[in-house]
């Protein structure tokens, strides 16, 4: 048997290996696992994707195995240009099947505040986990931050914008 006769008899095994794996990554997606680490971040309310009682619990290792983005930009509480990394607000909810109009956002102190859902675009917002290349502590404002793209546009660079980019961020309730 000559080379190119195998390869045309293996031409059909591959097709439908090619096949089969086409209509595997087409399916439903992968089930939210349980976080193994700490929890960092729990989000409930109008969301289709749950790994706890009603919410979607998220340690350190599963934001990071988001699409992350990294955003350079000032802002009005650090000096100069920071480096934040993170995954964008709209990757998160869209990610957990969230359909709200409000996103109410919860500090680890209970400070909250309501960002409309229409801010969770590509390009805007993220829920930022790295700091200049670090995780962030409770003291810089950790372990998680909603940071506009500040320096972008001028409409990020507003009072009720700067109101809407929780630190020390904890849970996030999708509300319809």
């Amino acid at each position: 048997m000559t080379l190119a006769t195998s390869i045309r008899n293996l031409a059909p095994s591959v097709a439908s290996l090619a096949a089969a794996l086409a209509l595997t990554l087409a399916g439903p997606a992968a089930a939210l696992e349980p976080a193994e680490g700490e929890v960092l971040l729990s989000v409930t309310g109008a969301i289709t994707e749950t790994n706890a009682d009603g919410a979607a619990e998220f340690d350190l290792a599963m934001l990071e195995a988001l699409d992350t983005v990294v955003i350079e930009t000032s802002t009005i509480w650090t000096d100069g240009i920071q480096t934040f990394e993170g995954v964008e607000l709209s990757d998160l909810l869209a990610a957990l099947g969230a359909e709200g109009s409000v996103l109410r956002a919860v500090a680890l102190n209970d400070y909250a505040v309501d960002i409309p859902a229409s801010d969770a675009v590509e390009g805007g917002p993220l829920v930022a986990f790295r700091r200049n290349g670090a995780p962030m502590s409770l003291r810089e404002k950790g372990p998680l931050w909603i940071v506009y793209p500040f320096d972008s546009s001028p409409e990020f660079q507003t009072e009720q914008i700067y109101s809407r980019s929780i630190w020390q961020l904890d849970r996030i309730e999708v509300q319809r």
